[in-house]
C-alpha cells in the first residue's frame, strides 16, 4: 500500500458551548490549525502517483476562501468546531472529491491532534 500526506495551515477562532464557565475552551479563542490529509492506494497511477499533489490545491483554496481568519462557529455550526468534528468534516470534503483519502488529522496546538479514519 502506498501512502502520501499533505499538510495545510490556517488560523481561525471558535468557541465550544456547553462546557463549564471556567473551561478555557468555553471562551472565544483561536488557533493556528494544521490539517494533514492522508491518501492511500494499492497501485500507483500512470504517472507513478497515489494522487498528484497539485490536485489537493482545491482543498487549499477551500481552506483559504472559507475558513482562514474566520469564526468557525459561523461556518461549521456550533456543534462542528471541535478538532474531532473538524477532522470528519475535512475527511468528508476530501473523500467527495478523491477516493484515495484514508484519513485526516487536525491539530489545534503543537501537542494535540485529532484524527478521523473510517
Amino acid at each position: 500500500m502506498y501512502t502520501i500526506t499533505k499538510e495545510f495551515h490556517f488560523s481561525a477562532s471558535h468557541q465550544l458551548f456547553g462546557l463549564p464557565d471556567d473551561h478555557q475552551c468555553a471562551r472565544l479563542h483561536g488557533h493556528n490549525y494544521i490539517v494533514v490529509v492522508e491518501m492511500r492506494a494499492a497501485e500507483l497511477n500512470a504517472h507513478g502517483f497515489v494522487r498528484d499533489y497539485l490536485d489537493l490545491g482545491a482543498f487549499k483554496r477551500y481552506i483559504d476562501d472559507e475558513l482562514d481568519h474566520r469564526h468557525l462557529n459561523d461556518i461549521l455550526g456550533d456543534d462542528g468546531v471541535t478538532a474531532e468534528r473538524m477532522a470528519k468534516h475535512f475527511y468528508d470534503w476530501c473523500a467527495a472529491r478523491w477516493p484515495e483519502v484514508s484519513a485526516v488529522k487536525v491539530s489545534e496546538t503543537p501537542k494535540t491532534w485529532a484524527e478521523y479514519r473510517p
